[in-house]
């Protein structure tokens, strides 16, 4: 049977009270979900007797020039898909409920430093809306645990670090990203794909491995390493916004002895693919 949905915040609480005793976790997603969004509601399982699961495209976090208006909007698919791993609720609010002022008056959440390089570079403004209506979903159905996939890295620790500052009272949980069998992330974005893009798009995951595996051998070369993987990318037909190594705790400058990310955000048609494998210290 297909989650029930709510849309406001009367019928959110009147769900949810009868819940919160036992535990919900929650799974924030902008839905046209795929085997990657029903693994994050898995992993919520495992957290909390309820499960949630909010489905709103949230125009807060798109640029001038990006999808917002053409991104999938696919709610009764979504339903179809979240009843195969048991999800409880969803919430798929109105616009208006989520933000009851006009856009230009509305009260944004903002986490310095980490929200302004890499994707927060490229996307100016980007990682402010996700902070801003993660904070208000959080704040709405006030879950005990809430997860959010690995695979959109630097996301996760803006909303780590937005969560201990503002001291909101919910445990944050990254899940490992899920791929195709030939190492493609999975993503909403995919299917803007051509068939022949979508070819070439596996290029993204090996150019991260062959950096990943350098790095696990003891390579402490990160400007070649960056180097190779931005060629690597380029030779395949990318537009690189960037290809780099970073501290996997806070994306600062690497460093010996500590765990490190590789993180890559690149272009291919039309659509813009972020990736990302995590080295621990060795």
């Amino acid at each position: 049977m297909k989650p029930p949905v709510v849309r406001d915040c009367e019928a959110l609480d009147a769900a949810l009270a009868p819940w919160r005793s036992d535990g919900i976790a929650f799974v924030p997603t902008m839905g046209n979900l795929h085997d990657g969004h029903l693994a994050l509601v898995a992993r919520a399982r495992e957290l909390a007797p309820r499960v949630v699961v909010s489905i709103y495209v949230n125009p807060l976090q798109f640029g001038p020039q990006e999808d917002f208006a053409a991104y999938p909007r696919t709610l009764e698919e979504d339903r179809a898909r979240l009843a195969e791993v048991g999800a409880d609720l969803v919430f798929a609010p109105w616009d208006e409920v989520m933000y009851p002022r006009p856009l230009s008056e509305t009260t944004r959440v903002r986490v310095p430093g980490l929200s302004e390089i890499l994707c927060g570079a490229h996307r100016p403004g980007h990682f402010d809306g996700v902070a801003t209506v993660v904070a208000r979903l959080f704040n709405l159905v006030r879950p005990d645990h809430a997860v959010f996939g690995e695979k959109d890295y630097q996301q996760l620790l803006v909303i780590r670090r937005m969560v201990a500052d503002l001291a909101i009272p919910v445990r944050i949980h990254g899940a490992s990203t899920v791929r195709e069998p030939d190492g493609l992330a999975m993503s909403s974005r995919n299917q803007y794909l051509s068939p022949e893009e979508r070819a070439r798009a596996p290029a993204l995951y090996r150019a991260l491995r062959a950096a990943a595996e350098a790095l696990a051998r003891g390579s402490e070369d990160y400007g070649r390493l960056e180097a190779q993987g931005r060629a690597a990318l380029e030779a395949t037909g990318f537009r690189v916004d960037y290809f780099t190594v970073r501290d996997a705790d806070d994306l600062g400058p690497p460093s010996s002895g500590r765990p490190r990310v590789v993180l890559a955000a690149a272009r291919l048609g039309r659509a813009r693919l972020i990736d990302n494998l995590r080295v621990d210290a060795i």
